[in-house]
């Protein structure tokens, strides 16, 4: 397929794809997803080899959030029965991110609910973050904590933070639709703190709010301009209790084509498989290490994950390895902001002209009766609780 096989040249030398090349890749049909898989691999693995990048988290402080976000079941007014809990002390999140650690996590992410942080809350993550580093060496800290004010980045990095999580999740065309307590603009302004204070940036989308294909490439371009080193791709956990709780519109090959997008518009970032996986791929999860080279290990923030122990032999069953703690997951050239120059995170190169668009895929929506709400399961272990995690 030439679309495919341009892709891949534009890739490899991580040059931006057009609009309408990212959006025939979301048309692409069924019968043509395994090429899809196997271009987009070959740009994955020109940047990240075989390797996969382990993460762990830890819910610091879980429900009670005074936003709207309609996908979260800590919103304000769910009704989601989830685990509800004020802030863990250091040393309960730094036993917690050791059983992650343990589990071969390279990265912990550390993340609260709530619009944002006060100053005291900035200190408490510090002492915790210390407490994480004084127990695991060579790990690395993600704060997310929500909008962040001016110095606060400053003041995370200083206590060890080695990067800052805050999530687009959508277009900016469609943001007002699923949170009206603070803005799109809110969210880009976070994520360019975290940058100006040399944190590594973190931020993503989530995917299946009943977002068009066009909502999806807006984002994913946003992003790409944005230069986060990680992008983590999260498709829609269908809480009961929430306002999206009936949104189910994704398929796994559905998903599949997303993570491929993704690669092809982002191909030398570190694109992480995160919460939904296991509800949206299913028996499909392999196929997504071909595009991805990261993943949440275990549970996630209030829904639980498939099993550790599951993660490690899924990953080796495919034939990939857990990138080791001694090892750089980004390419050398992203190491040094010289050589990425002006836009050259996600790739840096000219736009090339457009392709024609792929037919559009013949099975997308899910019907009511194929929704798997049996795969949603609420968090009962691990931090906040009396059981140990699954790591």
């Amino acid at each position: 397929m030439d679309l495919l096989n341009t892709l891949v040249d534009k890739g490899l030398r991580r040059e931006l794809p057009t609009r309408e090349e990212a959006l025939a890749v979301l048309a692409t049909s069924d019968d043509d997803l395994l090429d899809v898989v196997a271009a987009a691999g070959k740009v994955r693995r020109q940047w990240f080899g075989r390797r996969v990048k382990l993460n762990y988290l830890v819910n610091l402080k879980s429900g009670l959030c005074p936003e709207d976000c309609s996908y979260c079941s800590q919103r304000l007014g769910s009704k989601a029965e989830i685990l509800k809990y004020t802030w863990l002390k250091p040393e309960e999140a730094s036993k917690a991110a050791a059983a992650g650690v343990a589990g071969g996590a390279k990265r912990v992410c550390l993340v609260a609910s709530g619009r944002g942080p006060t100053d005291r809350d900035v200190e408490r993550v510090g002492r915790t973050i210390e407490a994480i580093k004084e127990e695991n060496e060579g790990v690395e800290v993600c704060a997310c904590l929500g909008l962040l004010s001016d110095g606060q980045a400053e003041r995370l990095r200083s206590a060890g933070a080695d990067a800052y999580n805050h999530n687009l999740n959508t277009s900016e065309g469609t943001y007002g639709d699923i949170t009206t307590t603070h803005t799109y603009a809110d969210r880009v302004d976070t994520v360019q703190k975290a940058h100006a204070a040399g944190l590594s940036a973190c931020s993503g989308l989530i995917a299946g709010m009943g977002e068009s294909d066009e909502d999806l490439v807006d984002v994913v371009f946003a992003l790409r301009e944005l230069d986060p080193d990680s992008v983590p791709v999260n498709f829609l956990i269908p809480f009961e209790g929430t306002p999206l709780a009936k949104e189910w519109n994704l398929t796994p090959q559905r998903a599949l084509r997303i993570l491929a997008m993704v690669r092809f518009v982002c191909p030398d970032v570190e694109v992480r498989l995160a919460g939904g996986r296991e509800v949206h791929l299913r028996t499909l999860q392999p196929l997504a290490l071909h595009l991805a080279n990261s993943i949440f290990l275990g549970d996630y923030l209030t829904s639980e994950g498939q099993a550790g122990k599951a993660d490690l032999e899924m990953i080796a069953d495919a034939g990939f390895e857990v990138e080791a703690t001694d090892t750089t997951t980004l390419p050398e050239h992203r190491s040094d902001a010289a050589s990425c120059g002006t836009g050259g995170g996600c790739g840096s190169g000219s736009v090339c002209s457009s392709e024609e668009p792929a037919p559009a895929a013949t099975t997308e929506q899910v019907r009511g009766d194929q929704a798997r709400t049996d795969l949603v399961a609420v968090r009962r272990r691990g931090a906040g609780t009396d059981l140990a995690p699954n790591a």
